[in-house]
This record gives structure tokens, C-alpha cells and sequence, in this order.
């Protein structure tokens, strides 16, 4: 299977070099060739897919059913908020979302904390995936202790009254044995493994793990080969905490059980402290850097001098949100350019970088080939009103690029995006029948919004004495 199309500019490797001019390329299951030369592609700009290296897939946003932006810990009871809608749906939306902002693959860490509906779920969302036609890395979620606080319940209910304390047990979920938690993603990876969908174990973080799950999960990994994703140091109340459990530190302890190495992507990092970063980097293992949600969650900004300083590979995820709610790889490329830019007189990061830890990165993060999928920008709206016809491409791309300047999209030699619009699915019918779903539970959330703003503020208060 492959496709052609003619572009007035190609950047193979944005950032290192000036676009060639009116070339014909081919894009197959190999990825992309120049077979040709054509004028007949004036306007269009093409470079390789970027990577949505960390996402939730989230088709009804948190917004929508009343989560708004909060400090992370007073924000997650309200996910229990979450309408009950077709998973197939809910992941159809999001990845036609991601497809269309012109990513050709995308990190999903499911949301679930039910085993019993986990396998059904996940073969949903390949489905979804498959049907819009992006490649996917799919962590499974993998926890044993409460979501509600760092260190479960025991740590939490002694602060509470007699009453408080009631109404949250009640509402604690139950976990299942590790061995069935771990066996149900094997059981999702022999289904669903394949060319274009990597399986990944996802422990949720360590502060919703216990010991034994994540040196279970170790194992697992070392003896499977298969890939690990998962969140690790946030927001500052996480770094406190985990400081208080692991004297050692917690890399250090992830490190001492064989955890860390070329298999492992963190999400955010950002609270890492030099040593934590160079031994991570030391081991193989990638950061997936989300810079939007980390402020929007008020986890602060994540310290890429000491990132790149120790050497530790980046990628750039998602998150679920984006700056606007809006999906928008792009943009979120930019505000990762401009938060992290310094204050010199050069940039303290080459742009270049930024779309090696987009693109290839990011491909890394879910186990695919670096480069293989082609995006195609209006690169004429991009100079509509420029003077020169000689600007850096790479430069203007992370400067005015957003995801409604995407044309196409080809990803394993297929058409995703025909003329600035998804091909494979109607999105738009999707995004109704979802939105239909879940306004027809609102009724019934009353009593799950009264729960969640009470476990919000018992959280709120909790974490009052920690480092903020």
C-alpha cells in the first residue's frame, strides 16, 4: 500500500536544512521517497508526522463534565465524573482529534480502574485506532492502592471524622490481584499487538503502586520485552511524598529493582532533580514532556536545562488536553519551545531538537520506526502575508503552525486526512452521537459531582502542609 503526492517544500529533517524544492514523494509502509519532481504541489509544505507521545484519549473532555484545571490532586476525584459512553467512541473522537492536528501515531494510557472491563475496553480502542487509521502505543493501567491519595487509604483516614471517613470507604474502589492485573495486559497484547499498535504495561505511578507491583512489573518487562509508560513526579505534593517513602529517592529505588532502562517512557518529570535525571538517562529511558497540562495542573515547569544537561532523551505528549483543549500538537510544540527558549541571545534549545523529540522521540515512545508517516501543511497560508520567500521553513512552522494548517496526513501508506479532513471517519457524526451519550447520564451524576467535590476538598485539606 502506498501513496503519492506532490509538495512545493519537503523537510526530511526539519530544523537541520532548507526545504528541497517541488519534489514528488511516495509514502509507503517504509515511509517516505522522492520518486519525482512536480510543480503541481504549489502551496504545500510536507514533513514527517509528529508523535502525540502522552495521552488519556479523552473524546469528552474533562471540562466538559465539570473537571476543571485545579492543582492535580484537588482535580483527579473529578474524574471519577467521567460519563459512561461507548469506549469505542470516546477513543474514536480523541484519536480522529489527534489524526486530524497531523499526528501519525499516539501514546493512550487508558483510564480505567475496573480489570473486569479493561480487555473488552482495550480492543475498543484498537478498534478506534484502526479505524481512524493511526498507529498506537496503548498502556494499561496498572495500580493496587487509592487514586484519591498518595499512599491509600491508611495514610488518609485518620485525618478524617468518623463520618468523612465512612463516606470514603465506601467509595474506594477494589483492586485485583497483581498476577491478573499484569496477565489481563499479556492477554490485550497477544489479541492486539501488532505492526501498528504496541501494548505497553502502565503502572499508574508509584504513588498509586505498591512495592510489589512495580518489581512485579519489572519482571514482566524484562522477561517480555515489552514496553513500560507511566507517570513519575508531577507535582510537587508527588515529590514530597515520594521523598518520604523512598529515602533513597524514587529513581534510585526504580533503579535498585531493575525497573529503569530503554523500555521505560516517563510522563511529565517535572519535579526531577539532577542526579534522578542523569541516571535516567544513564539507563535508556525517555521523558514524554507535557507542558500545557503541567501548567493547566499547576505542577509547574518541568527543568529541561538539567533534562538536556544530564543527556536524557525527550518527547512531547498531550496530555489528553492541550493548551485550549484543542489537541493541537503544534501548538503545544510551541509552548514548549517558548518556555523552554531561555533567555540568551540564542535559544537555549536548537529547533531542530524540538522536532527530533516530536518526531522521532516520540515514535520511540510507542515503539514505532522514526519518520515513516507524512504530514502536508498549507504552507502558503503560513507566507500569506510574508515579503521573502527565503524564511526558515522549520523556524515558521514552530512559530505559526497549527493543526487547522494541516492538509493531509499519510500514515503506513494510507490517505488519514484528504483536503484538511479526516478521511477514514466521520468525525463530526461521532462527536454528536458521544456528546448524545454522555448528556443523557448527566441525570444521573448528582449524586457522583456531590462525591467528587467532597473528596476534592478532603484532598485540598490533606495536602495543605506539603510543598506547593
Amino acid at each position: 500500500m502506498s501513496v503519492t503526492t506532490a509538495v512545493e517544500r519537503y523537510l526530511p529533517t526539519p530544523g537541520r536544512g532548507p526545504a528541497l524544492r517541488d519534489v514528488e514523494i511516495t509514502i509507503g509502509m517504509e515511509g517516505p521517497a522522492i520518486t519525482g519532481t512536480s510543480t503541481a504541489g504549489a502551496g504545500l509544505l510536507a514533513l514527517p508526522a509528529p508523535v502525540n507521545a502522552h495521552d488519556h484519549g479523552y473524546g469528552i473532555r474533562p471540562y466538559d463534565f465539570g473537571g476543571l484545571d485545579d492543582a492535580l490532586e484537588a482535580w483527579i476525584p473529578f474524574m471519577r465524573l467521567r460519563p459512561p459512553t461507548d469506549p469505542y467512541l470516546e477513543a474514536l473522537v480523541a484519536f480522529g482529534r489527534i489524526a486530524s492536528s497531523g499526528c501519525g501515531a499516539t501514546m493512550h494510557c487508558h483510564n480505567s480502574l475496573n480489570l473486569a472491563t479493561l480487555v473488552g475496553e482495550a480492543c475498543e480502542v484498537v478498534r478506534a485506532a484502526r479505524d481512524v487509521g493511526i498507529r498506537l502505543g496503548l498502556s494499561c493501567p496498572l495500580l493496587d492502592t487509592s487514586p484519591f491519595v498518595y499512599g491509600g487509604l491508611p495514610e488518609f483516614l485518620p485525618g478524617l471524622s468518623a463520618t468523612e471517613r465512612a463516606r470514603v470507604e465506601a467509595l474506594a474502589p477494589s483492586y485485583a490481584p497483581i498476577a491478573d492485573q499484569l496477565a489481563a495486559v499479556d492477554a490485550i497484547a497477544r489479541a492486539h499487538g501488532s505492526g501498528m499498535v504496541d501494548v505497553q504495561y502502565g503502572p499508574v505511578g508509584p504513588q498509586w503502586a505498591s512495592d510489589a507491583l512495580l518489581e512485579a512489573v519489572a519482571e514482566a518487562s524484562a522477561r517480555t520485552g515489552r514496553r513500560i509508560h507511566m507517570h513519575l513526579l508531577e507535582s510537587p505534593r508527588q515529590r514530597t511524598w515520594l521523598d518520604r517513602r523512598f529515602p533513597q529517592g524514587v529513581v534510585r529505588f526504580l533503579d535498585e529493582i531493575g525497573f529503569l532502562s530503554p523500555r521505560l517512557a516517563i510522563a511529565h518529570g517535572v519535579q526531577l532533580r539532577p542526579d534522578e535525571c542523569e541516571l535516567l538517562a544513564a539507563r535508556g529511558v525517555i521523558l514524554a514532556s507535557n507542558p500545557a497540562a503541567n501548567l493547566r495542573l499547576r505542577s509547574g515547569i518541568a527543568p529541561l536545562e538539567t533534562i538536556r544537561g544530564a543527556g536524557l532523551a525527550y518527547a512531547i505528549g498531550l496530555d489528553g488536553t492541550g493548551m485550549d483543549d484543542d489537541q493541537d500538537i503544534w501548538r503545544e510544540m510551541r509552548l514548549f519551545h517558548l518556555l523552554h527558549g531561555g533567555r540568551g541571545l540564542e535559544p537555549s534549545i536548537p529547533t531542530a531538537e524540538i522536532f527530533d523529540a516530536a518526531i522521532g522521540r516520540g515514535a520511540a515512545v510507542v515503539n514505532q520506526p522514526p519518520a515513516r508517516d507524512l504530514v502536508v501543511v498549507d504552507y502558503a497560508a503560513l507566507v500569506a502575508d510574508a515579503m521573502f520567500d527565503d524564511l526558515d521553513e522549520a523556524e515558521l512552522l514552530l512559530g505559526r503552525m497549527t493543526a487547522r494548517h494541516v492538509r493531509s496526513l499519510v500514515v503506513g501508506g494510507r490517505w488519514i486526512v484528504e483536503n484538511g479532513r479526516l478521511a477514514t471517519v466521520d468525525l463530526e457524526a461521532a462527536r454528536r452521537e458521544l456528546v448524545g451519550q454522555a448528556r443523557a447520564s448527566a441525570g444521573k451524576l448528582g449524586e457522583q459531582r456531590d462525591n467528587a467535590r467532597f473528596l476534592s476538598e478532603l484532598v485540598r485539606r490533606h495536602y495543605a502542609g506539603y510543598a506547593g
